[in-house]
């Protein structure tokens, strides 16, 4: 493995039980549950690798002269009028802009769009089941810290962060809208891309980060494994909560997370993996290699994010049920999709009124899954019926105030 890969990742050296694992697996299977040690040590090395095109033009603007409302506002022109009509841009702008449109040669349109078709099916579950799994990574430093000094998911914010991020996620996923140029989710995918670089140097300077042990922060590694947590993860997840989704639709839908995360700044060349076993290999690869050392900085993430869903003071009535029922099924997520031995860290709310009804719901979503595969009308309602329900609760639980995904904002500490 590379000499100056960053401490914390404590990966190839396995620990006994997770060898004997391995071992017995591939002799009864042929399976190897770990990637090949060239992908290992790609993946390592990007631990340390950032965006450079995009980090070029935020310090030359956001953090340069020009200041983040002016280089935010030369951004939203260039979005709605085109790069051509802003001659201001600075050439990093330029060369930013230039990348952002340019469709990868890798690209299947097809298998975008079905991709995001399943992103449709599961609406709500995929941003409960994907935090849930993030919660469970909490206990590393290297995706802890930042958030802490960031501020995202953390105390009071963490609500307000995660309705952000469900705004990309309703906005990328509408039929055709992520290949269409000028569409709110590739707008918005930009903004998420600065937003990320900023938050990137900022953390890096701080005195809290430790690169030596954790490499850069929201590094290309750190972000492929949220994607995998945004397909392959939950693809598998839901079975038990009745979304059949099938090897093909897990391949799209990883089709169409690499193209998310190519929009947002993720390039991870030569690793990203190309099928369902392959990325669940990435997966196994960094549950072996925790460290467990994000400390305070992991607790208030965690414990922060369920009670976030409690219902407010000013709710009443029926607004009051509606609270309470959303907090209790994120709170049944996070006791689903939590590995037990790491839940056991935290306080947290208790999983079990939560995980009924998760439970209860699930032959309705099985018969639905039955449904549409006989029938594409099924199938297509159903879909425009989630992505409206899931759309809903966002205006709702967001009391209207539109998404902001400001860059340069100070740390909290």
């Amino acid at each position: 493995m590379p000499a100056s890969s960053p401490t914390a990742f404590r990966y190839p050296q396995l620990s006994d039980r997770r060898r004997r694992q391995r071992a017995l697996v591939k002799r009864l299977t042929g399976i190897d549950l770990y990637p090949s040690d060239d992908v290992a040590r790609a993946f390592i090395a990007g631990l340390t690798e950032g965006d450079p095109v995009a980090e070029r033009f935020v310090a030359e603007t956001y953090h340069g002269d020009l200041g983040a409302r002016r280089a935010r506002d030369l951004v939203e022109a260039a979005q709605r009028d085109g790069i051509d009509a802003v001659p201001e841009a600075p050439e990093s702008m330029r060369a930013l802009f230039e990348e952002f449109e340019q469709v990868p040669e890798w690209v299947d349109p097809d298998l975008v769009e079905q991709g995001a078709a399943v992103w449709r099916r599961w609406a709500y579950a995929l941003g409960a089941l994907g935090n849930a799994g993030t919660n469970d990574t909490y206990t590393e430093g290297w995706l802890a810290v930042p958030l802490s000094l960031s501020g995202g998911y953390a105390g009071e914010r963490a609500l307000h962060r995660y309705l952000e991020t469900s705004r990309w996620w309703i906005e990328v996923c509408r039929p055709g809208a992520i290949l269409t140029p000028g569409s709110e989710g590739r707008n918005i995918s930009l903004h998420v891309r600065i937003m990320h670089v900023s938050v990137r140097d900022r953390v890096r300077r701080h005195p809290e980060w430790n690169t030596a042990r954790w490499g850069l922060p929201i590094s290309q590694s750190a972000m492929l494994l949220t994607l995998l947590g945004g397909s392959v993860a939950p693809a598998l997840g839901l079975y038990p909560l009745g979304h059949l989704t099938s090897r093909r639709e897990m391949r799209a839908v990883l089709h169409f997370n690499r193209y998310c995360g190519y929009l947002v700044g993720v390039r991870c060349d030569g690793y990203f993996p190309e099928t369902v076993a392959d990325a669940w290999r990435i997966l196994f690869m960094a549950d072996a290699a925790r460290s467990y050392d994000s400390g305070h900085s992991g607790v208030e993430l965690v414990e922060s994010f369920v009670p976030a869903f409690r219902p407010a003071p000013q709710h009443r009535g029926l607004a009051r049920l509606r609270a309470e029922y959303h907090y209790r099924v994120q709170a049944g997520y996070l006791g689903l999709y939590m590995l037990p031995w790491n839940r056991r860290r935290y306080r947290l709310p208790s999983a079990v009124p939560g995980v009924l009804l998760l439970l209860a719901r699930a032959p309705v979503v099985l018969a639905l899954e039955l449904a549409r595969r006989v029938s594409p009308r099924v199938d297509a309602r159903w879909q425009r019926s989630n992505l409206r329900r899931w759309e809903n609760w966002l205006r709702w639980q967001s009391d209207g105030k539109a998404a902001a995904f400001q860059a340069a904002v100070p740390l909290r500490r």
